[in-house]
């Protein structure tokens, strides 16, 4: 809500409060003479119903207004009115209003004279009065009493939700329904508590408000419990999800995926320990969206992150104050509430979990506990998922070079080909290479020195490839390699694998170990290459075809040519 339409609620509230008490003073004269203690005993009671009320279906039901019906049809609209706005800022007390929010006081208490006042006005049109009623005669004005004030907040939400928070206006919805429900319980329960009243006096508020009391708190305690079990069977549940997932990525973007749809949240992160001493956001949650991060990493030293990162402990804080002595804090000033947790595996901190809220109190320890919980699930399935992924490069990567061993590049040409049959590819090069007397490197150097020219060469190829934003490469085996071009055709393959020839034979191998005893520094070797070129589907119409005729290319219009070639299969 914007400042100006604060402002005006302030304005109205502060002028409308006499005005309202006024005319509920003139039109209906307070009867409270000899009534001081049965009037401050419903106060206490409209006060504790706001306080604990009845929780169905994860809802509240509020008993306050079957009270204001006792009251005011006892003592008239003046009492009724002084003692709904007092129980209404106990309410609004009760579920913390916060600063940023505190619009809620002058708008609620607007809307409680509107509702208070218009439904004394339809009562007393309908021949009610006050005191000593009796069931025959004012029954027809204690039904519309009861009805005006459903049908009139109705309508005041309605006005407040298209004019102040510009929603679409909607009547009959599911809060109309349950308030409709409510209406049904509650008017019922308060006329009996009238009638038992004059029967008895300030008893019947002991009769009626302790057994509802209790029945509150009792309710309370086995909804937070029937909470916190349904956290624990989500939480389960998404563990299982995060022990399924096989790489990092998943793990993280289902992780926060759930914790965002579990716990409301105006922001979250997700912090990995980045070489044992850098934080870095991998996961933020903010305005509604999920984004992977990109920062970069920083050091632990400032901030919510750094704090629990040194303390490695979970933290829960209600308000703002309670962690404004962490100090460069990077969260937006309007964060309130937090829950900060250490992500731990074998004693060893591996990330953090952060949520933050702009309310106050907006989290609970219930829900640290299965942030904790779930903390421990995401552990396990980050190491599970680090330990998959380092299975599979070390299966799928050349231990020496570091490059995509055959096993993968057959698994990938296989692909290729069954795309490039589905047209989703136009062409599909295979550039093939060896090295021109490699034989000669290791007997002259050793093969130790043989071993740091293929890295050498590898790291070139791969720069080569990544510059160039195409090409897949791989060590085919020995001193052969292999890179797969998808959709280029054969002049500009041609042309690329010109200038891999050039890179290899235009600048020189350095060699740092050698056999040869004489030499006490690295020397510098030059190699040549050559390469055979074949393109499917003009050259080949299967992946064995396509890899015979790249090698006949490179060993007949290469090799036989005289070496540092670039030759292409010709049919």
């Amino acid at each position: 809500m914007g400042r100006k339409m604060q402002a005006a609620l302030w304005i109205c509230w502060i002028v409308s409060t006499p005005l309202f008490f006024m005319i509920a003073y003139h039109t209906s004269p307070p009867i409270y003479q000899g009534f001081q203690w049965d009037i401050t005993a419903f106060l206490l009671l409209m006060c504790l119903v706001s306080v604990w009320p009845i929780i169905i279906n994860d809802t509240p039901i509020f008993y306050v207004q079957g009270v204001s019906l006792v009251v005011f049809l006892l003592f008239g609209l003046f009492i009724e009115l002084l003692l709904t706005q007092i129980a209404v800022i106990v309410l609004l007390l009760k579920v913390r209003v916060g600063s940023k929010d505190l619009y809620r006081y002058p708008l609620n208490a607007l809307l409680f004279y509107f509702i208070s006042i218009g439904s004394a006005a339809i009562y007393y049109l309908a021949g009610g009065t006050h005191g000593r009623l009796t069931i025959n005669e004012d029954l027809l004005a204690i039904f519309l009493y009861g009805l005006s004030i459903f049908v009139i907040n109705q309508f005041l939400l309605s006005i407040i939700q298209v004019v102040i928070y510009k929603m679409r206006f909607a009547f009959f919805t599911r809060s109309f329904l349950w308030e409709c429900f409510t209406s049904l319980l509650v008017f019922p329960m308060g006329i009996g508590l009238y009638f038992l009243y004059l029967q008895v006096g300030m008893k019947a508020i002991f009769f009626v408000g302790t057994p509802f009391l209790g029945l509150s708190i009792f309710l309370s305690l086995y909804y937070k419990s029937q909470r916190i079990n349904r956290y624990l069977q989500k939480a389960s549940e998404i563990g299982h999800q995060l022990t399924e997932k096989l790489h990092k990525k998943d793990v993280l973007d289902i992780f926060m995926e759930k914790i965002v749809d579990m716990i409301p949240v105006e922001r979250a992160y997700l912090i990995d320990v980045f070489e044992k001493d850098m934080l870095r956001i991998v996961r933020r949650y903010e305005n509604g969206i999920i984004h992977a991060s990109g920062e970069e990493a920083k050091s632990p030293d400032r901030g919510i992150s750094g704090h629990v990162y040194i303390m490695r402990e979970s933290f829960l804080f209600h308000k703002r104050k309670q962690w404004k002595h962490i100090q460069q804090s990077q969260l937006p000033k309007t964060v309130e509430s937090l829950i900060a947790v250490p992500v731990m595996r074998n004693q060893v901190l591996i990330g953090i979990v952060i949520l933050a809220s702009n309310k106050k109190h907006a989290f609970d320890r219930a829900q640290l506990m299965i942030i904790d919980l779930l903390s421990v699930y995401l552990g396990v399935a980050i190491e599970n998922a680090k330990n998959y992924e380092e299975t599979r490069r070390q299966s799928e990567h050349c231990s020496l070079t570091g490059l995509y061993n055959y096993r993968y590049f057959e698994q990938k040409l296989e692909r290729d080909f069954q795309r490039l049959h589905q047209h989703e590819l136009a062409a599909l090069t295979l550039i093939l290479l060896d090295i021109d007397h490699f034989k000669n490197i290791n007997d002259t150097y050793g093969h130790y020195s043989g071993n740091e020219v293929l890295i050498q060469l590898s790291h070139r190829l791969l720069n080569y490839v990544k510059k160039q934003g195409i090409g897949t490469v791989a060590r085919y085996g020995g001193e052969e390699f292999v890179i797969l071009l998808p959709n280029m055709d054969k002049q500009s393959s041609i042309a690329y694998a010109e200038e891999i020839r050039q890179l290899i034979a235009n600048h020189p191998f350095e060699i740092d170990h050698s056999l040869q005893n004489s030499l006490s520094r690295s020397i510098a070797v030059f190699l040549t290459a050559s390469i055979g070129v074949a393109t499917a589907p003009l050259d080949a119409e299967d992946t064995f075809s396509l890899i015979r005729h790249a090698d006949r290319a490179m060993y007949i219009g290469a090799k036989k040519a005289g070496r540092n070639k670039v030759a292409v299969y010709v049919s």
